[in-house]
């Protein structure tokens, strides 16, 4: 397969955005809102520094540059960072600091981690010790916020801190304890460890239904830690449950396309669909994790059958160049005031499907670096001050 013109298609997305307003922020774009501080920008940032690094082209990180600074001062602090809102969504986006302050060593990157790690610290935490995902979600732990902080919390332990990863490894096997259904192999989208919530069992906690985005976060969390974290007993843990997890998900991959259905255990029932964003996050760790050896070489074929899939289904021309779609734009467990968001499978399928929003875009474009990884025509390029991602 030609996958050249995957490169026009994200640099037509780069020049086509300005730190005020990026081309793949459809939810922003959708509600003409200001640029913020949030996690579905520095997904994509992610992905282009990733980006650069495999192909060596300075553009891609110069433009994440470009976006950090528009919201960090010298001083660390961050503009439009709401403290008094907890929310984990928020601390995703400091995972850019650590290549940006490894690339050119400017304290500033140094001290908005140092700002954001802070928070962590006060982040509101379940009676087992699981953050809360957000203050609105008292006592709520969804998988989306195991990627959303952990590796972050992680790479800060690992550059600035002590190297100490329990507090990240107890989280994760909680989520393995309360949210894992024996069952189907998969994890329920969120859990409610006071067990009041109006979408939680009133038994287990845990919501309904399994969404597939929820678990690529996931899925993208334990491949990105386990690359993180020291040999040891910790980052073994955190395999065994990457491992038993990709193993339980490729069962559910469409046999055709090699994609997964928005909700992955009912493939096939009506107003169903095979949905871009969580595919390409469970390709992209399907690839990562054959690279680094925790999964068998037969997964890397499965993360390219995936990967394939996604550009044969949805990567369209048009007139304006090229259009990834299939992407669900949101998707969430309340709050109260707000009973749409039930978990239930008639909710999964009811959100908005729409094109080039970086939820899908950035995972999109992580399992593509490891495609050009695989293909031997990567050509990484060194920090200055040392790697640190």
């Amino acid at each position: 397969m030609d996958y050249t013109k995957i490169d026009e298609f994200v640099l037509h997305l780069v020049e086509a955005s300005t730190p005020e307003q990026t081309a793949w922020n459809v939810e922003k774009l959708r509600e003409g809102k200001k640029a913020s501080w949030n996690y579905i920008d520095g997904c994509m940032l992610t992905a282009l520094t990733e980006m650069s690094r495999i192909t060596g082209d300075e553009r891609y990180f110069r433009f994440a540059g470009e976006c950090i600074d528009y919201f960090v001062d010298d001083d660390g602090a961050i503009r439009t960072f709401r403290p008094k809102a907890c929310n984990l969504d928020d601390i995703n986006e400091g995972r850019v600091l650590f290549s940006l302050y490894g690339h050119t060593g400017k304290e500033k990157y140094r001290r908005a981690a140092d700002r954001l790690m802070e928070q962590l610290k006060r982040q509101p935490r379940t009676p087992e010790g699981n953050f809360w995902h957000k203050a609105i979600y008292p006592d709520q732990v969804w998988l989306d916020g195991i990627y959303m902080a952990q590796p972050f919390s992680a790479l800060y332990e690992k550059y600035f801190g002590d190297g100490d990863y329990f507090d990240i490894v107890k989280q994760i096997g909680n989520v393995r304890r309360r949210m894992y259904s024996e069952e189907k192999g998969l994890y329920f989208h969120g859990y409610d460890a006071s067990k009041t919530a109006f979408w939680a069992d009133p038994e287990s906690g845990c919501s309904k239904n399994f969404w597939l985005r929820s678990l690529g976060w996931f899925a993208v969390a334990l491949a990105d830690l386990t690359e993180i974290l020291p040999d040891g007993e910790e980052r073994e843990n955190l395999a065994g449950i990457f491992t038993e997890l990709m193993a339980s998900v490729s069962r559910y991959a469409d046999r055709k396309t090699g994609l997964y259905w928005q909700v992955p255990d009912l493939g096939g029932r009506e107003g169903n669909y095979l949905e871009t964003s969580g595919s390409a996050m469970m390709a992209y760790a399907m690839l990562k994790g054959a690279r680094l050896g925790y999964l068998e070489k037969e997964y890397a074929e499965k993360g390219r059958k995936t990967f394939d899939g996604i550009v044969e289904k949805y990567l369209t021309f048009t007139e304006s160049g090229l259009s990834l779609g299939g992407i669900c734009l949101v998707a969430g467990l309340g709050p109260e005031d707000n009973r749409r968001r039930d978990g239930s499978y008639e909710y999964y399928i009811s959100e908005p499907v729409v094109e080039n929003d970086a939820k899908g875009v950035a995972p999109f474009v992580l399992a593509y670096t490891e495609i050009k990884r695989n293909l031997n025509i990567a050509r990484i390029m060194p920090e200055r001050n040392g790697s640190t991602d």
